[in-house]
């Protein structure tokens, strides 16, 4: 039921927030997100507090360019200060690679992906609306469905209550929600483009939600945070929309329907 009513309260929020504000607000939504995924991230695997609130800076810094299309130049400066950071903030040389390792895969994982999102922005509000209700549709698809026919476990090593039957009704879940917007909001979208795009983000939703889960389950983990009710944290909610976005992004290139 926490689940249900988060869900109620906070999609209609997006909803207006992403079609009603221009894009420069749906960047700073996505810097928000940013830094309290990044906080999330390097909390599970005990960052030491410096390099903790510097890779969260850096995040930013990330988004920023991102923002004017230098992501990648943020991201080469960001490994760079998180060294000289942990060189003179942090004593000693042991575990030095392995937490300047986790700040830099934090930045390729969260900022870096999100940056996706801001590219699909620019295409239009529609854009992100559907790569959201795909994914959160696919999620909830694959909880329910998992829950009424799942026998046979998909991965259980990395995500116990993760089903076949609910990887189905991910895919499933995935095409609804690309239907839905393609119907409401983007009329001019061929009919199989949507069917195939739904379906993949169907897909690669689970492979997101497997991504968090192996990191949480090696960092000793339930949950990423616990301030969202029903859904966990902010990363908790990404998971599966950071790699999606960037499948829908190069998908949607290659259909032509973003320059």
């Amino acid at each position: 039921m926490k689940r249900i009513l988060s869900a109620a309260v906070l999609l209609p929020l997006l909803v207006l927030y992403v079609m009603k504000l221009p894009p420069g607000y749906f960047a700073l939504l996505v810097a928000v997100m940013s830094s309290l995924a990044l906080f999330e991230f390097f909390g599970m695997y005990k960052v030491p507090r410096p390099l903790k609130y510097t890779g969260a800076a850096l995040g930013l810094l990330v988004i920023a360019a991102g923002y004017w299309g230098e992501a990648a130049v943020a991201l080469l400066a960001s490994f760079v200060i998180a060294a000289a950071v942990r060189l003179f903030a942090v004593r000693g040389p042991d575990g030095a690679l392995s937490d300047i390792g986790i700040v830099v895969a934090g930045l390729l994982y969260i900022p870096g992906l999100l940056g996706y999102h801001m590219a699909l922005r620019s295409g239009g509000a529609a854009l992100v609306l559907y790569l959201y209700a795909s994914v959160w549709l696919s999620d909830a698809f694959a909880l329910y469905a998992g829950k009424a026919l799942g026998k046979r476990k998909l991965y259980p090593s990395i995500s116990p209550n993760k089903t076949v039957a609910g990887a189905v009704g991910s895919v499933l879940g995935g095409t609804a929600g690309a239907l839905a917007v393609k119907l409401l909001l983007l009329p001019e979208m061929a009919f199989p483009t949507a069917l195939v795009t739904g379906a993949a983000l169907g897909v690669v939703s689970i492979v997101g939600d497997l991504i968090e889960s192996m990191f949480k389950r090696d960092a000793g983990v339930k949950d990423s945070a616990g301030y969202i009710p029903g859904h966990g944290g902010m990363l908790d909610k990404l998971d599966g929309p950071l790699v999606s976005g960037m499948v829908l992004y190069w998908m949607f290139r290659a259909l032509k329907v973003v320059a």
